[in-house]
């Protein structure tokens, strides 16, 4: 098992370094009792995160509408070196009777990701966790405090970061997204 570790880990330094990686399983924290998705799509602003790798800009916001199939598209939008780049994905509910607990993906050659709903008013504020275990020796692990609006109080940003922290969720590392100057064409 050792040998395994000291194996992989030079493997993964250049994939974690933009990422935030834990030892152990992934915490299960609870979702959003009750949740809506109707009430839930819509755009949604990235105010706070953990590093993403695949999140270096500015302005980013998150787009969600139900497609003809019953699926949802996911339209991420960025602007990065001052071009506004776009990546589309399809989220699922992947069990009906946790609606909160979405899977998404970018590709159709990847899996699912998780993508959960962990707690909304739906009007200003959402907390939204993913994690993946790997081979249960780690977990990569992604949080994000969305908005209906580029801004959230302090308070607000405070009180969300400590729902994470009750769910064992280490935010430890969060940083915010930049929303200024976002509204002004490139």
């Amino acid at each position: 098992m050792k040998v395994m570790i000291v194996l992989l880990v030079p493997l993964l330094v250049p994939f974690v370094s933009a990422q935030t990686f834990r030892w152990g399983p992934c915490p299960t924290p609870m979702v959003q009792p009750n949740f809506d998705l109707n009430q839930y799509l819509g755009k949604w602003y990235e105010i706070e995160k953990l590093p993403a790798s695949f999140e270096k800009g500015k302005c980013i916001e998150a787009n969600y509408k139900i497609k003809p199939d019953k699926t949802i598209q996911v339209l991420n939008v960025q602007t990065y070196e001052g071009k506004v780049g776009t990546a589309e994905g399809t989220a699922v509910v992947k069990d009906i009777r946790e609606p909160a607990k979405l899977g998404v993906r970018f590709s159709y050659f990847t899996p699912y990701a998780p993508y959960w709903v962990l707690s909304t008013d739906y009007n200003s504020v959402a907390l939204v966790y993913s994690c993946t275990d790997v081979l249960r020796l780690f977990h990569v692990d992604f949080a994000w405090i969305l908005s209906r609006t580029r801004t959230l109080p302090a308070k607000t940003l405070s009180q969300a970061k400590e729902i994470f922290s009750q769910a064992n969720i280490d935010v430890s590392k969060m940083f915010p997204t930049d929303q200024q100057g976002c509204d002004v064409p490139v």
